[in-house]
């Protein structure tokens, strides 16, 4: 017998939130389908499903984002219905998402307190917030920063830890927690983890949403599992195998396990991408790596050792870059991302943050997946619809992008879809080089298993692929070989059977390189 849907787990809190017969229509999506859910007062309830599932729909009805199309909701017995999210914020629903509210350019202290800054009639008292942000950092393991610089200025794990910053300023009742640890170090991950279960002791209530079933693990009381917006069932964390919540997310059977490598890349192969002594501000320092063709190269080492800043020299991002770069045996100084665009080898980018560097939220489906390509759809000075038709309706066949339409907004679509999207975008290009910034962060497991096998089919096919990923298994499944980064440096190189987890770490530590060991976030200080 299941248990009931929504129920809260045996021993939990009293429930306090009640979700009933919730329904939501995205023209012919249906996102949530009559949906009864509880969340228990002092507990930490995980949110389970692939993109798509649901999940992020109920999210926004519950933090007033989006209204629902039928059901009500209840705090404490009483009907509510948000008007707004500053509504819920009123009423101590906060969340933190994986795509960030911060404003880039205003200081850490300014977005910490920027709904409600210390102040009188009007002027802000700039001491007394940057003491809030100050203590607010310290609780979150971040002392280290100062609150007067700018956020574009961090690293995107001290975003992160800036944004839940943020969100225990407003003093919660219920914190919902969507993918809000996908780039954080393992250290600050740790951080967070504590904060959690302290909120759980101090009585607040805790929607925990991850792809990561590790952190399922570590914290949730009680799981609820969603697919194809209904919701499945709710039990009790620990009562069932990692294997049995997977098969209850997708409704099949699915292997966890990376398509096989093909052999190893013949010493013969043409030499696509090389780079020699490639340096930038402080950033990177006599970078020096070979790419061939067919390869895919890992970037690994912890967040913030200059794996970003390497794939934005490489695609002509940053200025002043000193050192050499080299594609198909031509040496290569781009101006800017069109010119690696357009170049011998073809150059390509899925960037780190898909909703603020990869996507146009408010335009269709259709409009993102031909936009880096437009140069190619162009008959003469006009636009050829028919190309464009053509190219949109390919990339959503080959990703198996889930869209009612190519015409809706793309920022309506599920986290996985959206990132099927951008990088159907840049394959519709046909790039010789593909460089990865960690591009399954974030999405579930089926839809990484998908993009799995199309990058390995990429490399198959003859495609030069620079992978960069937080997560070590990727790594290990997925790359040739993998390059090793620590403060900027390539400290390690390994090769076939040397490519495990033991490694990575410690060469991620610089265990063993004769480089002192420091912040691990000295490479961005």
């Amino acid at each position: 017998m299941l248990p009931t849907p929504g129920l809260p787990s045996p021993g939990s809190g009293a429930p306090f939130l009640r979700l009933s017969g919730i329904s939501k229509r995205y023209g012919g999506v249906v996102a949530l389908d009559g949906v009864d859910f509880t969340c228990a007062e002092g507990s930490i309830h995980a949110v389970l499903g692939e993109n798509g599932a649901g999940k992020s729909t109920l999210i926004k009805v519950i933090a007033g984002a989006v209204r629902p199309d039928s059901g009500l909701m209840e705090i404490d017995g009483q009907p509510v219905q948000f008007s707004d999210p500053l509504d819920a914020v009123r009423h101590k629903f906060v969340c933190v998402f994986q795509e960030l509210s911060l404003l880039p350019d205003l200081s850490v202290a300014d977005n910490i307190c920027i709904t409600r800054p210390p102040g009188f009639a009007g002027f802000i008292d700039h001491r007394a917030q940057r003491r809030r942000a100050e203590a607010l950092l310290t609780r979150v393991g971040c002392s280290d920063i100062d609150p007067r610089m700018a956020v574009r200025d961090l690293p995107l794990s001290r975003r992160q830890l800036v944004e839940l910053a943020k969100a225990l300023g407003r003093e919660p009742r219920l914190l919902v927690m969507d993918e809000a640890t996908s780039a954080l170090t393992a250290d600050d991950v740790e951080t967070v983890y504590g904060i959690l279960r302290q909120l759980k002791q101090d009585g607040v209530s805790v929607l925990f949403i991850s792809h990561r079933m590790h952190e399922v693990d570590a914290l949730a009381d009680t799981c609820s599992v969603f697919r194809s917006g209904k919701h499945i069932q709710t039990f009790a964390q620990g009562s069932k195998t990692e294997d049995e919540i997977v098969n209850l997310m997708i409704g099949r059977e699915i292997a966890q396990t990376y398509p096989p490598k093909s052999p190893r890349v013949s010493e013969n192969a043409p030499i696509t991408l090389q780079t020699a002594d490639l340096a930038w501000t402080n950033r990177l320092h006599g970078i020096s790596l070979t790419l061939r063709r067919g390869e895919i190269l890992g970037l690994g080492g912890l967040d913030g050792q200059g794996q970003r800043e390497l794939l934005l020299a490489l695609f002509g991002v940053l200025k002043d870059v000193r050192g050499s770069i080299t594609i198909g045996g031509e040496a290569a100084s781009f101006s800017g991302p069109v010119q690696a665009m357009a170049g011998k080898l073809k150059v390509a980018l899925v960037p780190e943050d898909r909703k603020t560097e990869g996507l146009l939220l408010p335009l269709p489906v259709g409009d993102n997946l031909s936009l880096a390509s437009l140069d190619r759809l162009r008959s003469n000075l006009m636009m050829s619809a028919s190309k464009e038709r053509r190219l949109i309706a390919g990339a959503i066949e080959r990703l198996r992008i889930k869209t009612a339409s190519p015409g809706i907004a793309v920022g309506t679509l599920s986290g996985g879809n959206q990132q099927k999207v951008v990088l159907g975008k840049w394959l519709a290009t046909q790039p010789d080089i593909l460089l990865l910034m960690d591009p399954t962060r974030g999405i579930d497991v089926g839809t990484k298993q998908e993009l799995y096998v199309l990058i390995r089919q990429l490399a198959d096919s003859g495609a030069t692929i620079l992978f960069y990923s937080t997560d070590y298994d990727e790594l290990i499944g997925m790359c040739d070989r993998v390059a090793i980064l620590y403060r900027g440096q390539v400290v390690k190189e390994l090769l076939g059977s040397d490519i495990t987890e033991a490694n990575i770490v410690s060469a991620s530590l610089a265990i063993g390189s004769g480089k002192a060991h420091g912040s691990q976030h000295g490479a961005t200080a």
